[in-house]
This record gives structure tokens, C-alpha cells and sequence, in this order.
């Protein structure tokens, strides 16, 4: 599956499409990633918003650690350079890109279903944090810089671990801690 997908993307590549995924690769890099968290994180403190702070810090440095542990554990190579887009050295499993803005966009979508702005929780906004998750993923593997699987499995990691964040502080609210 990896290996056909990669290379019907490979076979589509129009100049456009190429360009504007690298646009949204870089948007979506672990760096960019800790740019919007850290902004998120300094809004809702702002906002008086400890605990959804917490959890949005949280999430993304304890997942910026395990994701980097599961690469070194599984150490899987990347596709091959004719074929990638993309100069990188570090390993393919799981796509950091995918897993970081799954967690992101998890734990933001959480904090927007317990605002009390009522337009962040309009199902149009609601969405946007996980079509962005899912343009950075896609434009992973468009370029080369990752196997179909690595995607899918940065997806399930970090939707797994934002919900585990969004649920240990939902526990904590109902205990009044």
C-alpha cells in the first residue's frame, strides 16, 4: 500500500499543488506547531483558562517526547530521495508533522467546545483544526517525506494521546481539582 501510494503521488505531482504543499508542510513542522501551541497556551492563560492550558502544554511536550521515542524505537527509513521532495535525515515512524498538529488540533478542539463563545463551537470552525491536521499529513506524503502508514499512524498517536489530555482534564473538572 505504502509503495503505491507514494508512487501514484508521484505520478500527479503538478508544479501548483507541489508548491502549495510545501506551504502547508512548513506550517505544519514541529517548530510551527510550537509556535501555534504556545500561543494558544498564552491566550488561554490570558483568558484565565488554567487547566485548558495546562492541557494543551501538556500534550504537546509529553507527545513531542514520545514521538520522538517511538521514531527511535521503530527507526523506519523514508522513502527513497528520487521520490522525496524533501531533504530530512531523522526517521519516518510516525510522521512528527501528522502526530503534532492531530494533538494540537485535538486538545484545541476541546478547548473550543468548552468556551462559551458560542462561534467556536459553530461545526465550520469546529472543523478547521482537523482539515488542517489533515492537509499536513497529506502534503507529508505528496512530497515524499513519509510512507502513507507513518501518516496515519502520527493521526492515531496524537488524536490517542490529545484525548487522553482532554480526558484526564475533564476528570479533574468533575473532581473539582
Amino acid at each position: 500500500m505504502d509503495s503505491d501510494v507514494l508512487q501514484w503521488m508521484v505520478e500527479h505531482r503538478v508544479g501548483w499543488l507541489t508548491d502549495a504543499f510545501w506551504v502547508i508542510t512548513t506550517i505544519g513542522n514541529t517548530f510551527a506547531m510550537a509556535v501555534l501551541a504556545t500561543v494558544t497556551v498564552l491566550v488561554l492563560l490570558r483568558l484565565g483558562r488554567r487547566t485548558d492550558a495546562v492541557m494543551v502544554a501538556g500534550a504537546m511536550l509529553t507527545g513531542f517526547a514520545a514521538m520522538n521515542l517511538l521514531k527511535l524505537y521503530f527507526s523506519r527509513d523514508r522513502p527513497l530521495i528520487p521520490d522525496r521532495l524533501v531533504d530530512i535525515t531523522t526517521h519516518s515512524f510516525p510522521s512528527g508533522h501528522a502526530m503534532m498538529s492531530a494533538i494540537l488540533a485535538t486538545t484545541v478542539t476541546a478547548v473550543m467546545l468548552r468556551s462559551t463563545d458560542s462561534w467556536l463551537r459553530n461545526p465550520f470552525v469546529l472543523a478547521l483544526p482537523a482539515i488542517a491536521s489533515v492537509l499536513i499529513g497529506v502534503s507529508r506524503i505528496y512530497l515524499g517525506a513519509h510512507w502513507t502508514t507513518d501518516v496515519l499512524a502520527g493521526w492515531i498517536f496524537g488524536v490517542v494521546w490529545g484525548a487522553v489530555a482532554v480526558g484526564i482534564t475533564a476528570r479533574n473538572r468533575f473532581a473539582g481539582r
